[in-house]
């Protein structure tokens, strides 16, 4: 299973990584990207069974990166980990798409909650 990580913090990427292990999901192959928009690229070229993106990046953030991947038929699953979690942020998640939101500060139990549920 492939896993792509998109958040413009690279420590943020290496935490979600290390909690990926945590949560019992780190023999799984990670990839990489800096904002939505190389987020977009990578998800075409690298087919990751899940992505998990932050909301706010620069050049594209994570709402118009899924927006984008389901405007072109891609359905991955996706879900977000971010620092907001607004019902309103929540609602146009879920309508654009998203299967789930993680709020940071997230633990590996809400990890493993969340993404065994997608992943069985």
């Amino acid at each position: 299973m492939k896993i792509l990580i998109v958040d413009d913090s690279k420590a943020m990427r290496m935490i979600v990584k290390r909690t990926l292990r945590q949560a019992g999901f780190g023999d799984h192959e990670i990839v990489e990207a800096e904002d939505g928009k190389l987020g977009l690229e990578a998800t075409v070229s690298e087919a990751p069974d899940l992505v998990l993106s932050d909301w706010n990046m620069p050049n594209m953030t994570g709402i118009e990166f899924l927006q984008a991947l389901r405007a072109i038929g891609n359905a991955t699953n996706f879900g977000f980990i971010t620092s907001e979690s607004s019902a309103e942020m929540k609602a146009q998640a879920n309508d654009s798409g998203a299967m789930f939101l993680i709020t940071k500060p997230f633990t590996a139990d809400s990890f493993k909650e969340q993404l065994t549920s997608v992943l069985g």
